[in-house]
């Protein structure tokens, strides 16, 4: 396997070059496609650094929103996302549609869009956020008006418990993250008492309420790097784990589940990637309408 590995490795290097490709992991890819990467990390993150490149080709490991977002950021740039189903189950718990007739009730309010959606969600979106600055965003919004939030109800709840707003929210949730439950979390405190308990705010509120913090993947691997302790226990999909531990070496990390396993995401290997850079696919576009709306929306947050 390790021979086979090597090969596919060499071949992919080598395409990656005579194309001028970069090839993009996020935080919760296979550990092999994450140590292929130019670069890893969120997906926001990743789409911004790739727009500052100047590879023609992006090759986005990942699921098929972040490669519409990096051909939002990068319209220049061929972006190919290697398997076509590496889709977002929460992504897909909102339509444009249901969105403008949600809008239609709600007239003056401010549409806030957590990354984790389609390019043309984000079109109907006044603003977008990340999991790290939805927090800042919405503190921005005045007093007076309707906030909206979509998709992820619990991304939702738990902005609104930091910042007391009270914001409509749409009842969109991750799967995976759906499954990291607060007695696996105090079950393994127990175990590991001197442990420190990070988890997603894409996981349920009880969840949340047993942490030590709730924090983005960027968030996570930071918060580790920069804290003495030694022992963590993870609530998030266990691809971030790779991660963790090839920085942290001296550092002991322990998931709350080993179910928390997005499918979407594993689709990505290095034959996928190698097939990929080799026949050009699958080229993810966005119509020029739809891109100059939702990269407003991506703009207004950085700006924000």
């Amino acid at each position: 396997m390790a021979d086979s590995n090597e090969d596919l490795i060499k071949q992919i290097l080598s395409l990656k070059k005579q194309r001028n490709a970069i090839i993009l992991s996020h935080n919760y890819q296979l550990g092999e496609v994450q140590d292929i990467a130019d670069f890893v990390g969120d997906s926001l993150e990743l789409s911004q650094q790739a727009a500052k490149t100047s590879a023609n080709i992006i090759v986005f490991c990942g699921v098929h929103f972040m490669a519409e977002t990096a051909s939002i950021l990068s319209p220049q740039k061929t972006v190919l996302l290697p398997d076509l189903h590496a889709g977002c189950p929460l992504a897909n718990m909102i339509t444009p549609q249901a969105l403008r007739e949600k809008k239609k009730e709600h007239p003056g309010a401010v549409v806030i869009c957590y990354v984790n959606s389609s390019a043309a969600v984000k079109a109907e979106s006044d603003i977008c956020c990340t999991s790290a600055n939805a927090v800042r965003l919405v503190e921005k919004v005045p007093a007076d008006k309707e906030i909206l939030f979509v998709p992820d109800q619990y991304l939702g709840s738990f902005v609104a418990s930091k910042t007391g707003r009270k914001m409509i929210l749409w009842p969109g949730y991750c799967p995976t993250h759906a499954r990291i439950l607060p007695r696996d979390i105090l079950r393994l405190k127990a175990e590991y008492p001197q442990a420190t308990v990070l988890v997603h705010p894409e996981c349920r509120t009880e969840t949340q309420a047993v942490a030590d913090a709730v924090l983005s993947t960027g968030g996570m691997i930071r918060y580790v790097r920069e804290n003495d302790a030694t022992d963590f226990i993870i609530g998030t999909e266990i691809g971030i784990l790779h991660r963790l531990r090839k920085e942290n070496p001296g550092k002991r990390f322990i998931p709350v589940s080993e179910q928390a396993v997005c499918p979407r995401m594993k689709l990505i290997t290095l034959e996928t990637i190698l097939w990929s850079l080799e026949s050009m696919a699958h080229k993810i576009t966005v119509p020029e309408r739809i891109r100059l709306k939702a990269k407003r929306a991506v703009d207004r947050m950085v700006e924000g």
